[in-house]
This record gives C-alpha cells, structure tokens and sequence, in this order.
C-alpha cells in the first residue's frame, strides 16, 4: 500500500516515437500529415452522409461508426504525442494515462465488434436480399451498434481497473508514444503473468470470435459470389470484398500481434511499430478503402458539388467545410500515396 500511495503521485514518462534528429523531425512531419489527412478524410466522409440521404443505408451507417471511432483513436494519441514532441515535455499523469488505455482499448474492442457486425450486414445484403429489409431494420442496426461500444467499454474498463491495480516502484519511463496497456506492465514490480493471462481471455473473447464472424460471413458470401452469372458482378464484388478484408487484416492483425503476445515476447520498437497501424495509419486508410473506391460515395460528392442527379438540396445549401475539406482531402491523398487506382465500384453496386 506505501508503494501505491507513493507511486499515484508520479507521473509517467513518454519515451515517444521518435528522438529530435533532423531525420526523425521530418518523420514526425509525415506522421502529422497522415494523421492530417486522416482527420479530413474521416470528417468529410460523416458530413456526406448526413449531407446525402442517399447514404442514410445501413452500410454506411455502421461505417460511420467506424470513422468516429477513428477519431477518437487520434484524438486520444496524437495530441499528446505531438505536444511531447515539440515542447520537449514527456510527461503524462497518471490520469491521463488511464485516459488514453480506457479510450485506446475502448475503441479497439468496440471496432472489433463492428468488423463482425458489418460483415454480418453484408452476408444478408448478398445471401438474403429478400430479408434484408427486416433483419437489418434500424431498431437492429442501432441495437447491434450499440452493444459494439458497450462490449468496448465493459473491456476497457476491466482493462484500467486490472494495469492501474499494480504497483510501478521502478521506473516510469513508457517506451512508447502512448499508455499502452502491454508496454506498462513492464514497468510494474509485481507479477502480472496472471493479468496477461486474462488479457489473453479477453483477446480470445473480444477479438477471435468476432474475427470468426468476420471469416464465416465472407466464406459465405465468396461461395454467393462464385455462382452469380455475371462475371462483371463477379469481379466487382471480388474487388470489394478484398478491400473489406484488407482493413480487417490490418486491424486484426495489429491487434492480436500486440495483445495475444506477452509484453516479455516482443520489444519496445515493435510494439511502437504495430501500434502506429492501427492508430495513424489505419484511421488514415479507411476513408480510402472505403469511401473513394466506392461509386456510391462518389456520386454523392457530386451531388454536394451540385453536378449529380436527383438531388436532394440545392447547391447553396451546401456546406462549405465540405467543400474545403474535399480540397484538402484530395491534395494530401496524393502527396502521401503519390498514385492510386482508379475508383472501382462498392459493395452497393456489386451486390445491386
């Protein structure tokens, strides 16, 4: 208890991403451009659905949870690893850095149990179009949104109340750019061999059946792709599926390497590695997978821009930060990725 009482009053030391050599100046320069980019594309992407009734589907409804989700995974690392950075500062409370595990296992749970139910969405839309209407009502769509983040907090919660319980007598110093939960049990003086074990429960319940869900439903959905006559429709929805399946591969994929590992299993520099993909990168890329290839979200820009059909306002009504934010969007897309291919058609249109 003196350890505790003494500890609670220190705070944590962010070791960070990155040192203060030229080099690594210019690396924190792309990271805050990434980051940029993804908080223009992940805005811009909930005011076109909310601008174009169009998108009011349930698709783009649990998307739209995935991007304000994203937001609050930069919201809650970024900041502060961008403060640390250029005042020179690496320190963060203790309440801060129970802020960051809460938000940070919060919203990789929730996003877990998102992944599941939208692949879950799209096996009715192509195996059961005829139910789709009833299955995937809006009461239902709320409902399974809904316990997706209540599945996050109750894990988050467990998550702050178990790493915050141990005792740090020795150094503070988090080798990493945020209070990871794998990253502060090594600074604890205690054994934590039975907490990793029920991290590895956890991991187990939070993100392997789901990723279950996920693999069923796509099976399913490839064997109704392999038998439709057309091949356009084949390719098209080929060509979506991949994209789904990317996102869900770099998601899951960080996740289990960093959570269903021991903290002893790994070093410091790949925890830093993994953890950028599904804090920067990712939120960054999803706009992109799924937004711009989808023909769909596109034909909504222009209907914002005022040169689509079947418009549902008039172009005054327009928001401006719209289109500010498209402008940007573009221009920072092609500075970070240099090329891309050209738009390819959604899951709207494949299954249509």
């Amino acid at each position: 208890m003196d350890v505790w009482n003494h500890t609670s009053l220190s705070d944590f030391i962010l070791l960070g991403l990155f040192s203060y050599s030229p080099y690594d100046f210019f690396l924190f320069s792309l990271v805050l451009l990434a980051s940029a980019t993804a908080l223009a594309g992940n805005i811009l992407f909930l005011l076109l659905i909310q601008a174009d009734r169009c998108l009011h589907t349930p698709m783009y409804f649990f998307l739209s949870q995935v991007s304000i989700m994203d937001l609050i995974m930069m919201g809650t690392v970024v900041p502060k690893m961008a403060a640390n950075f250029l005042s020179g500062s690496k320190f963060i409370s203790r309440g801060g850095c129970a802020t960051q595990v809460f938000l940070v296992v919060m919203v990789g749970s929730a996003e877990c149990s998102l992944l599941a139910v939208m692949a879950y969405d799209r096996y009715v839309a192509v195996c059961h179009p005829l139910r789709y209407p009833v299955l995937m009502n809006w009461k239902a769509c709320c409902l399974m949104a809904f316990a997706s983040w209540m599945v996050g907090v109750t894990d988050s919660v467990i998550y702050v109340g178990m790493v915050f319980s141990f005792p740090y007598c020795g150094s503070l110093q988090v080798d990493h750019f945020f209070c990871e939960v794998p990253t502060l049990l090594r600074l604890s003086c205690a054994d934590t061999s039975l907490f990793q074990d029920l991290i590895y429960a956890c991991c187990v319940v939070m993100m392997l059946l789901p990723l279950g869900v996920v693999v069923a439903s796509y099976a399913r959905i490839l064997m109704a792709v392999i038998n439709m006559p057309s091949t356009e429709g084949k390719q098209k929805a080929l060509t979506t599926c991949s994209s789904y399946l990317t996102v869900v591969g770099l998601y899951y994929g960080g996740g289990l390497f960093n959570y269903m590992q021991k903290a002893s299993a790994r070093t410091p520099a790949e925890d830093r590695a993994i953890s950028t993909f599904y804090t920067i990168v990712a939120p960054m890329l999803n706009p992109l997978i799924y937004s711009l290839r989808n023909r769909e979200v596109m034909r909504a820009f222009k209907k914002v821009l005022g040169h689509g059909e079947c418009r549902h306002a008039h172009p005054s009504e327009a928001s401006s930060l719209v289109l500010l934010l498209l402008q940007a969007q573009t221009l920072l897309w092609h500075i970070l990725l240099c090329t891309h291919q050209p738009l390819q058609s959604g899951w709207g249109e494949a299954t249509s």
